[in-house]
């Protein structure tokens, strides 16, 4: 779409739109015609999309190369971004019908409500909850546990989410920051979790036809996660172990700045959150001795040095 638009098919679309017919012209279009329509808008459109929703959104995904550009996007990213830049085709396609003198002025006033009416609509369409609530049913039959209910309401919007959470089924250790978030407690284990989720689906399948209707269903659109590998084979180590710990503590970077943000929404002042943050995820003592445990202890005991963390996180979530 990107690099199949004559300029002339842009022109024409403002053209239209400057005379108010564009909406109109769509409507009668014959198909040819439509497709030029929609391509001159889609020119339009893309860079609007991508500099107010995708490059934002990718920043707060830590997908700091997706932020870059288009050719960046990876998969997944680059089918949410064409997704997001459809909808605002078909919104401007559908809703300009007066005079619009600038047509760029115009669509960025339409982005959010087009992208998330048409991000509703693809969850409705595959049966998931277009705005997930926590059914007062279901808060009852989890006792009203806080956790519980938000993590209820975290499976209801995950359900409907195209993306999947690599070889797994739920996206755990994002779950795992969110829960030490809510409760102040410490970092739950893998087999707490899953367990907890557990708890919530079966609390979810006391009522049936609703659980097969938006739970069951739109996870089944979901791509199938990858199998593990089978028991008793060799691991294919192409790494070594400091890479792996590596990407390990870049993991544990990422869970660590959610929780800093979910943490400065709520009012907390940015050095409180970024060391409470500290303390919870990596640990003021991960073991006797280590690198991590030196520096950690070393740096949260020196005020320069929490101001400096403190700035760098801050600069990262772009605030």
């Amino acid at each position: 779409m990107l690099g199949t638009v004559h300029p002339a098919d842009v022109a024409g679309v403002r053209r239209l739109a400057r005379d108010g017919l564009l909406a109109g012209s769509a409507a009668a279009a014959p198909p040819g015609a439509l497709a030029r329509l929609r391509g001159g808008v889609y020119s339009v459109a893309w860079p609007l999309v991508f500099t107010r929703i995708t490059r934002p959104l990718e920043h707060r995904r830590r997908h700091t190369d997706c932020a870059r550009g288009l050719e960046w996007l990876r998969p997944d990213c680059l089918d949410r971004f064409h997704d997001d830049v459809e909808a605002v085709v078909d919104h401007a396609l559908r809703r300009a019908t007066d005079p619009i003198d600038n047509l760029e002025g115009w669509l960025s006033t339409r982005l959010n409500p087009a992208t998330v009416d048409a991000h509703r609509r693809r969850r409705g369409e595959i049966g998931a909850l277009q705005r997930p609530r926590l059914p007062s049913w279901l808060a009852d039959a989890l006792g009203g546990d806080p956790w519980l209910c938000d993590l209820a309401v975290q499976l209801l919007v995950w359900v409907g989410v195209p993306a999947t959470a690599g070889a797994e089924l739920w996206p755990l250790d994002s779950w795992g920051a969110r829960r030490t978030e809510l409760t102040g407690e410490p970092v739950a284990d893998r087999d707490t979790l899953d367990g907890e989720v557990r708890q919530v689906l079966a609390a979810m399948r006391t009522r049936e036809r609703w659980y097969a209707e938006h739970v069951e269903r739109p996870l089944g659109h979901k791509q199938a996660p990858v199998a593990p590998m089978p028991a008793g084979l060799p691991a294919l180590q192409l790494v070594g172990r400091d890479e792996l710990a590596d990407a390990r503590l870049a993991e544990l970077a990422e869970e660590a700045l959610a929780a800093i943000e979910i943490r400065l929404n709520r009012g907390e002042t940015a050095a409180a959150a970024v060391t409470t943050v500290l303390r919870l995820v990596f640990g003021e003592d991960p073991g006797p001795g280590t690198a991590r445990d030196d520096w950690l202890v070393a740096a949260l005991a020196d005020p320069a040095r929490v101001d400096e963390i403190v700035a760098t996180a801050l600069a990262i979530l772009g605030r």
